[in-house]
């Protein structure tokens, strides 16, 4: 996972525009693009997190019987303290390790 390789802030940071359209040369466009890869990567950490927990899931659905799985636990609590997918993908993109690319809207 990028996550790990990373490492993005956790906390609020303030950030200079001025650094977002240097490479695309429009604001709003690198926010797209930060925000598509911000999806990509909740959906592979989506994806993740799910193959993970299919080794406990019970094939009975009964109320009742509710096991506390400390393996379980760890991996969520592991999940929740990662950094958020939009960071990776801001952090991502301001390293220049996005590829992205804008079709041509000069078609005549």
């Amino acid at each position: 996972m990028t996550a790990k390789k990373l490492k993005p802030e956790i906390t609020t940071v303030t950030r200079d525009l001025r650094q977002f359209d240097k490479d695309t040369g429009n604001l709003y466009q690198s926010v797209v693009i930060t925000s598509k890869r911000s999806n990509q990567i909740a959906q592979e950490i989506k994806e993740e997190l799910s193959s993970k927990l299919e080794e406990f899931a019970s094939s009975t659905d009964n109320l009742e019987e509710v096991f506390e799985n400390r393996e379980q636990i760890e991996i969520a609590k592991h999940y929740e303290q990662m950094p958020k997918p939009s960071l990776i993908a801001i952090t991502e993109f301001l390293n220049g390790e996005v590829y992205y690319r804008i079709p041509d809207t000069n078609k005549e």
